[in-house]
């Protein structure tokens, strides 16, 4: 399975994650949330209907008879009730409907009990399907033969000169609008929910993307990291092994050819010393294994030091080495020898890369709260394009030239390398054939 076909399993995998996560989420929170408008709503309208008895509760009792027969003066009370066992033929006036409550006649009904159970009068739109006899229960739901729910409360009623209950009140409502508005968000759930799902779905494949890209991008470096370093190490081992086999075909007595072939063994082994090496502090950076508290580092001493160190070599290439340090001490916190590792990468390259007859200036300046080391030469330059990847690792701008000068293309690398752990800034500023400045901001 190739690199690619493993990353898009992942991504794939990761998607559904996402999606399957979100989904969960999203229906958990759906649900709840209609069962919470659902319950809202329930209760809203069994309040709406409770307020209703308690408003004739207080107007009627007082006018409730104590005899068994009250048909006359339940018509007066209630003048749009059909009083049982006669013809209904109430015909309200508005200001009648009024006094009794209820102004919405057709979702509302109304219903007279007396102690024993017996049905005494009722609204003209009540369901047909209701039996005269009373259920006591307080809230009672039922559903018609037309499929139509209904809802009703029962309350007790007092007469005023007696103690004992007079009968019974019962007030219901049809439940087609609430069942309507059920219906309608429970459409919109069943529709919206999927929506909400594909939605999730594509940017949970967009996301994981996203999450996946920098991944992708490390394995791929890595990939080409470890081409690199095998493709350096093969080279000066194919010419240890050539070497070596040369030594051994020619005769002992030649002791001047072996000798200058054992010069070249040891040139190849170090080289792959310090390509190791540098290998090893690259990894030691990026895990930071063995790191060290950072300690305070003297600016002025470190450039003075690399500049003293690397002034033969520069001397020796006919390039004018020149230092410039401010008067006071610049410190900062950091690892000296990283630090001191790094800067001498920078110098190392611009003498490698400056003419001879060229010059090379490092320079210390102390800002208000960062330092700034800047190494600036006379040499080849960069080109722009060149300018983004002079520090990735194996990287040679001039790959013939930097063979020839024995450099491994882990210099810059490494200076990046140590400049991030420090939180520190590492520019580059070049113009091909003017030179390039280097610069350095260290907190």
């Amino acid at each position: 399975m190739n690199s690619y076909s493993l990353f898009r399993r992942s991504r794939l995998r990761l998607a559904l994650w996402y999606a399957g996560v979100m989904g969960v989420i999203l229906s958990v929170s759906g649900l709840g949330m209609y069962r919470a408008m659902v319950q809202t709503k329930w209760a809203g309208m069994e309040r709406e209907i409770e307020s209703i008895p308690g408003t004739l509760h207080d107007s009627v009792e007082p006018l409730l008879p104590p005899s068994e027969e009250p048909t006359a003066v339940l018509q007066q009370i209630f003048p749009d009730l059909c009083v049982s066992g006669q013809p209904c033929k109430a015909t309200p006036t508005l200001i009648q409907r009024h006094t009794i409550g209820i102004s919405d006649r057709t979702t509302y009904y109304i219903r007279l009990f007396n102690h024993q159970g017996k049905l005494l009068a009722f609204s003209p739109n009540q369901p047909l399907s209701l039996p005269p006899t009373l259920n006591r229960n307080s809230w009672q739901t039922f559903r018609t033969a037309k499929g139509i729910r209904y809802h009703q409360f029962t309350t007790i009623l007092h007469s005023a000169n007696a103690d004992s209950s007079w009968g019974y009140l019962q007030i219901g409502r049809t439940l087609e609008h609430f069942d309507g508005e059920i219906r309608r968000i429970r459409w919109i759930m069943a529709i919206g929910l999927p929506i909400a799902l594909s939605l999730v779905a594509t940017s949970s494949w967009w996301l994981s993307g996203l999450a996946m890209q920098p991944i992708y991008q490390s394995y791929q470096q890595q990939q080409q990291f470890t081409a690199n370093a095998a493709h350096e190490l093969r080279s000066p081992l194919a010419s240890l092994l050539a070497t070596v086999e040369a030594i051994l075909r020619i005769p002992q007595s030649n002791q001047q050819d072996i000798q200058i072939m054992l010069h070249t063994v040891e040139r190849q082994g170090r080289r792959l010393s310090h390509l190791i090496a540098d290998l090893l502090l690259l990894t030691s950076l990026e895990q930071n294994s063995g790191a060290k508290p950072f300690q305070p580092c003297c600016l002025n001493d470190l450039v003075s030091d690399l500049t003293e160190e690397f002034l033969e070599l520069a001397t020796a290439a006919d390039i004018n080495l020149t230092c410039q340090i401010p008067p006071c001490e610049v410190y900062t916190l950091g690892n000296e020898s990283q630090l001191y590792r790094l800067v001498s990468n920078l110098i190392a390259n611009a003498i490698q890369y400056t003419p001879r007859g060229g010059y090379v200036t490092v320079s210390l300046v102390k800002g208000d709260y960062t330092a700034v080391i800047a190494v600036k030469d006379t040499g080849i330059g960069i080109v722009p394009a060149d300018q983004k990847r002079i520090f990735d690792r194996f990287y040679r701008v001039d790959g013939d030239r930097s063979r020839k000068t024995g450099g491994t293309g882990l210099g810059l690398a490494i200076a990046m390398a140590i400049a991030q752990k420090h939180q520190a800034s590492l520019k580059v500023e070049s113009q091909v054939g003017k030179g390039s400045i280097f610069t350095l901001e260290v907190l």
